[in-house]
């Protein structure tokens, strides 16, 4: 059951976003996470506007962030990977709340072909990420008809 997370969840949260990061983002060094991992928590949660999640056991397992029309952020514990838990927040997502974009990695193959499986196509893509690290980021819309 999908429940609206506050700051007070932050530290679940940002447990969850570093345990899927190391387990889903092959492609970033340790260092790097520890430079994005104080960054997520001081400038990525606040700014989203609403926070979305699963708790098992009272322990946060998945979450999406949301700014507007945008995921923001969504990330899954290890353990509930590939469950069924992140079409869920998708979808949620994009018909309760009304998203139409995404960002992802692009060195992410497996959450780019997740988004792709679930309508999401390219529009434009960077070169690197928000910080202006040699991340390529691929930006992905859905258009109402296909969701």
């Amino acid at each position: 059951m999908l429940i609206k997370l506050s700051s007070a969840d932050y530290p679940q949260i940002i447990e969850c976003w570093e345990l899927s990061v190391r387990a889903t983002h092959k492609f970033l060094k340790p260092e790097e996470i520890s430079y994005y991992k104080p960054l997520v928590l001081k400038y990525g949660l606040p700014q989203c506007s609403e926070i979305w999640g699963v708790k098992k056991n009272d322990q946060v397992i998945g979450f999406m962030g949301i700014i507007n029309n945008k995921i923001e952020m969504l990330f899954l514990s290890p353990d509930h990977l590939r469950q069924g838990l992140g079409t869920e927040l998708v979808k949620f997502a994009i018909h309760q709340r009304h998203c139409r974009f995404v960002d992802v990695n692009e060195e992410n193959q497996t959450a780019y072909k997740f988004y792709q499986h679930i309508g999401f196509q390219v529009f434009s893509r960077d070169e690197t990420d928000d910080c202006g690290k040699p991340h390529p980021i691929l930006h992905l819309q859905i258009n109402a008809d296909n969701s």
